[in-house]
């Protein structure tokens, strides 16, 4: 895992910057590298601009202080406003260094609003734990709504870090949020991500950290070997059920994400594309084709006897197993107890909460907490898809993806995504990395869309997404 892809709690970033310092390094010195970093993304935005900075007590107070003279070295027009006085020496020392102008929430009150271009939130960071008193909420959004950009470093004023919480209401929207030392949860999950607006990363030289969780980035994959042939790239088997319709539509998707054969069993020919095999013999008949390398079921599956029977089928089969919609719901741990091969889970909020019923779970904490739980209890790698998609696997691995096009959210779409992951899967890959791949390929296929897009325009993207990552 690359350092700059973790993802670390406030626990864990705490232990990290301690090895910094054990090792050497200072508080202050990473305050320098930390807020000077800053000031170069924000310099970016603002150059010399007019820049507010919000200083609050802590450590992101000190940053503030670091950034804001970082941009008066290089000519910017910047003042600080400090909601209260340092309360750390780190804080204390980078402000004594800040040559330019300090203003309190005195000196605000009673008269105009302080107007700038860029605003720049270092009020409190990622250690919060605590709604905003009503004074500085008050600061905070009125300086907010007082300049035309506004950057929030490290984690916005009022968020949890490591849930993605928000301790109040009404907190501002940003453009920009500049993560310090690594990656935090809050910076990936919903509702707090909605509001940071673009995401970039400040390294302080934190170590890889065991056990983290990563985010989810642009995968490497390899094209085919001069030698390969179609059932060496993968045979994907695709199970239909009474609503075909979303079978189609994964199956289609599923051919443009590196399977190099997709076979769809299901009742009809139907509707089904002139380039997609349709096997409308015996279903057992996917148990006796040893040539598959995964197998993909759920979409339009229905949930009568027949649907279980089809499911049963489906993971008999000893290589990897997609399931996904109706499969989530139908499914339970007798389904997986002689099960050796992976299955891969790709459940919507409500099909998560009807797994972790079916496997006893109680279905609180965090939402990276409940998904690494149901992959615990279940032995599944979990997708937990959504605004905030996240992957989970039995053995603790935790990936979490950016923000992907809110467009995504019709239906079909998670049809797509299943395809995706079950193509991939089918070529080889680790079930673990063949989902995180499929997420993201799926986010870049909506990324190459227009704007209310399709599902069926989205699986036509694959391809193009699957050729950014060769």
């Amino acid at each position: 895992m690359a350092q700059n892809d973790q993802i670390l709690t406030v626990a864990q970033m705490r232990d990290a910057e301690e090895r910094l310092i054990a090792a050497g390094s200072s508080v202050d010195a990473l305050m320098q590298i930390a807020g000077r970093g800053a000031a170069e993304w924000i310099w970016r935005v603002a150059a010399r601009h007019k820049v507010t900075v919000l200083c609050g007590p802590g450590n992101n107070g000190g940053d503030g202080y670091v950034i804001a003279e970082a941009l008066r070295e290089r000519g910017g027009n910047v003042v600080v406003v400090a909601a209260s006085e340092p309360a750390t020496k780190a804080a204390a020392a980078a402000r004594a260094r800040f040559g330019g102008e300090v203003l309190t929430g005195n000196d605000l009150e009673g008269t105009t609003q302080l107007h700038g271009e860029v605003f720049v939130d270092c009020l409190f960071g990622s250690g919060l734990t605590r709604p905003l008193t009503s004074q500085d909420a008050g600061l905070l959004a009125s300086l907010a709504a007082s300049h035309a950009r506004r950057i929030a470093i490290d984690v916005p004023s009022g968020v949890q870090a490591d849930s993605g919480m928000l301790l109040g209401e009404g907190l501002p929207l940003y453009d920009l949020t500049i993560a310090l030392g690594a990656w935090k949860f809050a910076h990936f999950l919903m509702p707090a991500t909605a509001r940071m607006g673009a995401l970039r990363l400040v390294s302080i030289g934190v170590e890889a950290v065991e056990g983290a969780a990563r985010a989810i980035g642009r995968p490497r994959i390899e094209a085919p070997s001069a030698d390969s042939h179609k059932y060496r790239r993968g045979l994907l088997a695709v199970v239909a059920g009474a609503m075909p319709g979303a079978a189609i539509l994964a199956s289609t998707a599923a051919q443009g994400a590196g399977a190099g054969y997709v076979k769809l069993f299901a009742e009809s020919k139907r509707n089904a594309p002139a380039d997609l095999v349709v096997d409308t013999g015996p279903l057992t008949d996917v148990l006796t084709d040893d040539r598959n390398t995964a197998v993909l079921t759920g979409m339009g599956l229905g949930r009568d006897a027949t649907a279980r029977e089809r499911l049963g089928v489906a993971l008999a089969d000893p290589v990897p197993v997609v399931a996904d919609a109706d499969a989530l719901v139908l499914l339970s741990p007798r389904h997986l107890a002689e099960r050796t091969a992976p299955v891969i889970a790709t459940p919507h909020d409500g099909e998560l909460v009807a797994l972790e019923r079916a496997f006893d779970l109680d279905g609180t904490g965090s939402r990276p907490a409940r998904a690494l739980a149901l992959a615990r209890a279940s032995g599944m790698v979990v997708v937990a898809k959504g605004p905030d998609t996240l992957v989970a696997a039995p053995d603790g691995r935790l990936a979490c993806a950016s923000r992907a096009s809110s467009w995504l959210s019709t239906a079909g779409t998670g049809d797509v995504l299943a395809g995706i992951i079950a193509s991939r899967v089918a070529t080889g890959v680790d079930a673990f990395q063949a989902a995180c791949e499929g997420v993201w390929l799926h986010g870049e296929a909506a990324r190459l869309c227009p704007a209310a897009f399709t599902a069926a325009q989205l699986a036509e993207k694959v391809p193009e997404a699957l050729a950014a990552c060769l």
